[in-house]
């Protein structure tokens, strides 16, 4: 574990030159419109890079940010999975109902 440098001397810069993308924007998309655990771990995760990265622990500000990228990509996936199932049982709930009217109409 890298010890942060004593007080008055500047923190060392990120090898990069740069701390690595947090992906928050991503994560609070995906917690809003795919899938809310998933996302909110992606948040957690997000906002974990930047702290990390102002400690000086750089491999984990980067494994964190790897992780928050992990997390946005499967909460996409959950909720794209989500809204498919849940359009095909609309639609054969509408063929259902449809074929449920026929039969009633051809009753009376």
């Amino acid at each position: 574990m890298t010890q942060p440098p004593p007080p008055g001397y500047p923190p060392q810069q990120p090898p990069a030159g740069q701390q690595p993308d947090n992906y928050l924007v991503w994560s609070i998309l995906a917690t809003l419109f795919c899938c809310l655990p998933l996302g909110i771990v992606a948040i957690v995760k997000s906002t974990q890079v930047s702290g990390l990265c102002a400690q000086g622990q750089y491999g984990e500000a980067q494994a964190a940010a790897d992780s928050a990228k992990k997390f946005v990509k499967w909460s996409v996936i959950a909720g794209v999975a989500v809204y498919v199932v849940v359009i095909i049982i609309n639609v054969i709930a509408a063929m259902t109902a449809t074929q449920n009217t026929a039969m009633l109409a051809a009753m009376f």
